[in-house]
């Protein structure tokens, strides 16, 4: 259904570092940048190697970032251990804990995600859902 999704960021710098280190350790790269160091309306878009964005961070002004609380989004994890990876190099980049590595059997017998709140305030989580 979705084509890809765009965050809106304070600092693009700093966002880029952070959804480096945390996609990265999904298996996710940088597909395409638009960056020029003080001008306004800079951009990342992350994907799979080979594809297009599915994720786009552009850098807007203070105030215009993330949506209320109700919004997160999830990022499909290839395992487990990519999961527990995603959170911690999520933390380790800045990112605020919103519920660690672990199976969430209240989502299905083999749900193991974990959530992160990225450093403008975005709520995203990793999931693995199929059997280990």
């Amino acid at each position: 259904m979705l084509h890809h999704a765009s965050f809106g960021v304070a600092d693009i710098e700093r966002a880029a570092r952070f959804y480096d280190a945390a996609l990265g350790a999904l298996g996710y790269i940088r597909v395409w940048e638009d960056l020029r160091p003080g001008e306004p309306g800079q951009a990342v878009g992350y994907g799979l190697p080979g594809g297009g964005d599915k994720l786009a961070i552009k850098s807007v002004e203070a105030g215009q970032g993330a949506p209320g609380a109700g919004f997160h989004l999830a990022f499909a994890a290839p395992d487990r251990k990519a999961v527990v990876e995603f959170h911690a190099t999520a933390l380790a980049h800045g990112g605020m804990d919103n519920g660690g590595p672990g199976l969430r059997q209240h989502y299905g017998p083999n749900y193991f995600a974990a959530f992160v709140i990225d450093p403008d305030g975005y709520r995203i989580e990793a999931v693995f859902n199929q059997a280990e």
